[in-house]
């Protein structure tokens, strides 16, 4: 194996700026609020960003590597739709012939010397305004099951409490749980590293579903196997924990079971506050830092949608090519969080697996909630194309699956304790397929071997008018909707008069007396009207901007 660009966070941002994927802020910016404000403005885009000046800090802080597709699969030198399929081969790799991390006597890590026990010395951010404080959300735990060595990587979420104390959030399920429940057991601490500023082989370890990594395996040759050589780890200085070796933090880390605090708000992946409770306590007993660190943060939506959905997606994939023949493809929506909402693209080879696929689905990755399956001639990265099979192949009596009671992500607000009803929606065409279903098609047609002229669109520029024009227009609008009587009265004067006018002739005559004078004031007196509401007006505007003009 050769190791690439993906290794070392230092590496790729270099890469990312020689590509023209860095967007660099230059200007000072306030941790509290405003970094995550900007970083909130390029969100989605294809480029991320380094805030170089950040108040208070020589550090500058990085966000964005995950939060485009586009981005990610040019730095892994891939089709964006071919990711999945690339994350499910890599993970399908290891699986079958996993290369280990390797110890090492001294990485990048230390080379920066003693680090005060301090994390306000660190540059960490307050994203959302209701956040409970600065909070650790793209740095990975490093943790060892307490009864046989093997390790996890995991990503948590870790509020700064004080200069040596952080609250953790552990969700349900997650081996470091187990981990801290076997520490209980043995009457032992727990003790794990937090590694801040890794490459993306890490992050994907970390997030790759237990489905695929069994509590057994060594889920960091992951990393290995995306970084094209073996990671490569340092034993603490402190504690008796594993850390990244050219990570740019490295905390050491104790948690004491049974001991608790408060944690939250936090403004999490689903787009909602995650409350406020206790939950468990860590002491960071040590901070290492590289001699340049960059600090790594992620916002809590695009980069969390695409680097966790896209490991879970890889996952369903193998699992659907394994089980159900004809699928496709997988696309984790990100109106869907990034892993709420799986959409399978499946060749039918007989009645009934589109079904199937959907079982499948949730059995492969329980964080989701809804999974939707179309046929291969409907494209699962387009909303408006799901939606079409959706409202045109869907039979709603018999092609939605619900599943009461099941397990799903404790995010989510309609899994209150993490349970709460899951749903599959069957769009796939009736098996076998008949002709009413055909898509209607167009020919490929080359575009560029024709001379198209394709003209601007010239749009009034309201800004180009005079001072004076404007204000003077302003004005007209204003007295015209504050003097002309609204649609309910004119109409109540209408028939008012047309009563008084409809005595003795017939009533055939009174109807076409009463048609005639209404369109007679929808139409002439209405004009004559307008004509002098907006004489009126005008003079007005023409003293207002005189006034203005001399009071300018």
């Amino acid at each position: 194996m050769t190791t690439n660009h993906l290794a070392d966070l230092k590496t790729i941002i270099d890469h990312l700026d020689s590509c023209g994927r860095l967007t660099r802020v230059t200007s000072e910016v306030d941790l509290k609020h405003d970094l995550a404000g900007i970083a909130a403005h390029f969100e989605s885009k294809p480029r991320a960003v380094l805030f170089e000046k950040v108040k208070g800090y020589d550090v500058p802080v990085f966000t964005g590597l995950y939060w485009s597709r586009e981005l990610l699969a040019q730095l892994m030198a891939q089709e964006e739709a071919a990711l999945p399929g690339f994350v499910s081969g890599c993970i399908q790799n290891w699986q079958k012939n996993p290369v280990a991390p390797v110890m090492v006597e001294h990485g990048p890590i230390f080379d920066g010397g003693a680090h005060p026990l301090d994390l306000s010395a660190l540059p960490i951010p307050i994203h959302a305004m209701k956040d409970g404080g600065p909070y650790f959300d793209a740095a990975v735990v490093i943790a060892r099951d307490p009864e046989t060595g093997v390790r996890n990587a995991s990503i948590q979420r870790f509020m700064v409490v004080n200069k040596d104390t952080l609250h953790i959030n552990i969700d349900a399920g997650r081996h470091l749980g187990l981990y801290l429940e076997k520490a209980k057991e043995r009457n032992e601490s727990l003790t794990f590293s937090l590694n801040c500023g890794v490459g993306p082989g890490v992050h994907f370890a970390a997030a790759t579903p237990a489905e695929a990594a069994p509590p057994d395996t060594d889920e960091l040759g992951i990393a290995s196997e995306f970084h094209g050589a073996p990671l490569e780890l340092v034993q603490g200085r402190t504690l008796p924990v594993h850390i990244v070796a050219n990570a740019m933090y490295a905390l050491e880390c104790e948690m004491i079971p049974g001991e608790l605090g408060d944690e939250g708000p936090f403004a999490e992946v689903t787009g909602y506050y995650a409350n406020r409770e206790p939950r468990p306590v860590v002491h960071v007993r040590a901070i290492h830092a590289r001699p340049d660190p960059i600090f790594q943060t992620i916002l809590s939506g695009s980069e969390v949608w695409n680097s966790v959905g896209l490991l879970g997606e890889a996952n369903v994939l193998a699992t659907l090519q394994r089980q159900v023949p004809g699928t496709r493809d997988v696309y984790f929506s990100h109106g869907g969080c990034g892993f709420y909402h799986a959409v399978v693209q499946l060749e039918q080879k007989r009645a009934g697996w589109s079904k199937q696929a959907i079982m499948a689905t949730f059995s492969a990755f329980p964080p989701l909630k809804m999974v939707t399956v179309v046929d291969e001639d409907v494209d699962i990265r387009s909303s408006t194309d799901v939606e079409w099979a959706m409202a045109t192949r869907l039979n709603a009596s018999t092609g939605i699956v619900t599943i009461e009671n099941s397990f799903g992500h404790g995010l989510n607000p309609t899994f209150p304790d993490y349970l709460g009803t899951k749903v599959g929606f069957d769009c796939c065409r009736p098996y076998p397929h008949t002709v009413e279903y055909d898509r209607a098609n167009y020919k490929s047609v080359d575009i560029d071997a024709y001379v198209i002229q394709v003209p601007e669109i010239e749009r009034p520029q309201a800004e180009s008018l005079p001072l004076k024009e404007r204000i003077a227009a302003d004005i007209r609008v204003t007295v015209a909707h504050a003097t002309r009587p609204s649609l309910k009265d004119r109409i109540r004067n209408d028939v008012g008069t047309s009563r008084r006018h409809s005595g003795r002739p017939s009533l055939k005559d009174r109807i076409r007396l009463d048609v005639r004078y209404t369109q007679y004031h929808a139409g002439t007196w209405g004009a004559k009207e307008r004509s002098r509401l907006a004489k009126a007006a005008n003079d007005q505007a023409t003293l207002k901007a005189r006034i203005e003009l001399v009071r300018g």
